[in-house]
């Protein structure tokens, strides 16, 4: 308990408004290790990515799933690790404390809960309820042996609901329900993003896409985290697609520069 109360520590210092931290979401032990060996200070799971090593899509895993899968990635490396617990696999604020404590069992220096409630009609839970939710994560989160970093998510940009004003009122009510530090995916305009900083007193994480401002230009308006989701694993899927389909298309084989680049870090991270 003492080095997970370590890293959940080091973990917290690394969230500095202005000098943000570059955090790559690791989908299974290899990539956590390769982006481990490239020198990144912290490692996040990806809900999607993990979803995609079972060949199933994000949302479709178990808690117990999650759970094991959280764990044996905490204990493949020695750099601070955040959940993506998704939902909590829970719509009563019990539950999700139950899903936080499992996380922190589990061995992370954080972790992470949506106020996305599952379903597609209402997506996003009611206000007062979404509260509810982050307080109760946050008492799980914040217990007497270790402290580790809570991520409160509002999730209304994810689904279609591109209202700020609404976000923001989620992430100041997040905020004093405990949480440690809040995120808001595709709210990317330099204009909002400025609004949405100004409106809160904790670090805020931003998820990098497309028409996103530069990471320059992000710390510039005082983000303290990148994510990058599930993106890279998807990526590193386009690119075994790109390359099997050049050989069978093309008959080619320009896959070989990247494995190239990869095998190199491989051969400084990996065992036998």
């Amino acid at each position: 308990m003492s080095r997970q109360k370590s890293l959940a520590a080091q973990f917290r210092a690394l969230h500095v408004p202005g000098t943000p931290l570059i955090m790559p979401n690791a989908w299974d032990i290899g990539s956590a290790v390769l982006f481990a060996t490239l020198g990144f200070e912290a490692l996040a799971t990806t809900s999607g990515g993990f979803a995609a090593t079972k060949g199933r899509l994000d949302g479709s895993m178990t808690r117990t799933e999650v759970l094991d899968h959280v764990a044996e990635l905490a204990g493949s490396t020695e750099l601070p690790l955040s959940a993506d617990l998704e939902g909590c696999f829970a719509h009563d604020p019990e539950g999700v404390a139950e899903t936080i404590s499992e996380g922190v069992a589990a061995g992370v220096a954080g972790c992470s809960v949506e106020d996305f409630s599952g379903n597609r009609d209402e997506p996003i839970y009611e206000l007062d309820r979404a509260a509810d939710r982050i307080r109760a994560a946050a008492e799980a989160a914040h217990d007497e042996s270790v402290s580790v970093v809570l991520t409160a998510r509002a999730e209304n940009y994810l689904h279609g609901r591109k209202d700020l004003g609404d976000t923001i009122a989620r992430l100041q009510a997040y905020q004093e329900a405990g949480a440690d530090v809040l995120f808001a995916p595709l709210v990317i305009d330099p204009v909002e993003l400025r609004q949405l900083l100004s409106s809160v007193d904790l670090p805020v994480s931003v998820l990098v896409v497309p028409g996103a401002p530069t990471v320059a230009e992000l710390a510039a308006l005082g983000v303290s985290r990148i994510s990058v989701g599930g993106a890279v694993a998807v990526a590193a899927y386009g690119a075994a697609v790109n390359a099997v389909t050049e050989l069978r298309d093309n008959g080619t084989c320009g896959y070989w520069e990247l494995a190239a680049a990869a095998r190199p870090v491989m051969q400084a991270g990996f065992t036998r």
